[in-house]
C-alpha cells in the first residue's frame, strides 16, 4: 500500500503547496496528488493555481516523492494533446515519478473556455476519445485521430520518456471502471465502494487503485468540524451537484444547509489517530491500495507532524 497527501489547490497558494509537498516527503508520504481546477469550490478558499507549474516545481524540490494529478479533465478546457505533452514533460523532469489522473470533469472548471459543458453521456464519450488520443501520442511518432467529438492532426511528442507516465482513470460505476481497465493503467475513486474495484478487475484491470479519504485533523473535534464547514462543506453535496454547478457562489448556496452531523458522516475529524485509521480501513478493505489523505483541517503543518508521529505506522499496518 502507498499513502499519498492531497494538495488542495483551491485552499492554498502555489508556494504553500510546494512547501507542503516538501514536508510531505520528509514526513514519509509516498506521493502527493494535486487537484487541477480553474476555480475554487468556495470563495472562502480563495486559490486555484496552475497544477502543471506547481508539480514541476515540486519535482525540482523533491527526490523520491511521487506526483499525480487528481484529476485532470482532458476534454474541454484542455485538448488531450496538450495534456499528453504536459504529462510527458512532467514525467521527464520528475524522472518517472508522475502519474496522470484523468476524469470527466466538472462544469466549475470547464465552462470557462466558453464551449459549454456537455451532459454525462457526451462527457464519457469525450473522455474515451481523449484517452485514445493520449495513448496514441504516448506511442511516439506522428499521429492523427478523427473522433466524434475530438480530433488530432499530424501531432508528435518530441520529448517523450522511454516509459510513458501511467494513467489513472476516475470511476464511479461499472462503465467508467471498465474504461479505466481498457484504456488506463489504474483506477481513481472518491468513495469506498468495493463494487468499483470488482467492476475494474472483472474488466481486466490490474493496476493501482487510488482513493481519496476525507479527514480533518485539529487539536480538538470542534476545531476540525468548523474548518470543514468554512472551507470544505461542498464535499457533502455529492457528485451530481459537484459536477454540474458553474461557480463558487453556487456551491456556497448549495452547501449552506450543511451542519456538523453531515461533516461527521463524511469526514474523520479530530486528534485521535484511531478515528482516522478506521476511516482509511474502509477503503483498504474495499480493495484500494493507493490511499490519499485529504485533510480539510486548518493546520497543514500540524497534520503532517501528526501523520509522521502518530498516523503513518498505524496506516501502514493495514496493508
Amino acid at each position: 500500500m502507498q499513502i499519498g497527501y492531497k494538495l488542495a489547490a483551491e485552499g492554498y497558494g502555489p508556494l504553500d503547496m510546494i512547501h507542503q509537498a516538501v514536508r510531505a516527503e520528509q514526513a514519509g508520504f509516498d506521493f502527493v496528488e494535486m487537484s487541477d481546477h480553474f476555480h475554487p469550490w468556495l470563495e472562502t478558499q480563495g486559490h486555484s493555481s496552475f497544477v502543471w507549474s506547481v508539480l514541476g516545481a515540486i519535482a525540482a524540490r523533491t527526490s523520491t516523492l511521487g506526483l499525480a494529478t487528481g484529476v485532470t479533465c482532458p476534454t474541454v478546457r484542455y485538448h488531450p494533446a496538450i495534456v499528453a505533452q504536459a504529462a510527458a514533460t512532467l514525467a521527464l523532469v520528475s524522472e518517472g515519478r508522475f502519474t496522470l489522473g484523468v476524469g470527466a470533469g466538472e462544469r466549475l472548471n470547464e465552462h470557462v473556455v466558453g464551449q459549454g459543458f456537455p451532459g454525462v453521456r457526451e462527457r464519457h464519450e469525450r473522455l474515451r476519445e481523449a484517452l485514445e488520443i493520449i495513448r496514441l501520442l504516448f506511442q511516439g511518432g506522428w499521429q492523427s485521430y478523427e473522433g466524434r467529438h475530438l480530433r488530432l492532426e499530424d501531432a508528435r511528442l518530441f520529448d517523450l520518456p522511454d516509459t510513458p507516465p501511467p494513467v489513472a482513470v476516475a470511476a464511479s460505476g461499472p462503465e467508467s471502471a471498465a474504461l479505466a481497465a481498457e484504456l488506463g493503467d489504474g483506477l481513481f475513486v472518491t468513495e469506498p465502494k468495493s463494487s468499483i474495484v470488482e467492476h475494474y478487475r472483472s474488466a481486466g484491470g490490474g493496476g493501482p487503485r487510488y482513493a481519496e479519504v476525507p479527514m480533518a485533523w485539529a487539536p480538538d473535534d470542534a476545531t476540525a468540524v468548523q474548518a470543514v464547514l468554512e472551507t470544505s462543506r461542498w464535499m457533502v453535496t455529492g457528485w451530481k451537484v459537484m459536477s454540474e454547478l458553474p461557480n463558487p457562489v453556487n456551491f456556497d448556496a448549495a452547501s449552506a444547509h450543511v451542519e456538523e452531523h453531515h461533516v461527521r458522516e463524511l469526514f474523520s475529524v479530530g486528534p485521535d489517530p484511531e478515528v482516522h485509521v478506521a476511516a482509511v480501513r474502509r477503503y483498504v478493505e474495499a480493495g484500494y491500495d493507493h490511499i490519499v489523505l485529504q485533510n480539510a483541517g486548518p493546520d497543514p503543518d500540524g497534520f503532517l507532524d501528526f501523520f509522521a508521529g502518530d498516523l503513518a505506522g498505524r496506516l501502514r499496518a493495514l496493508a
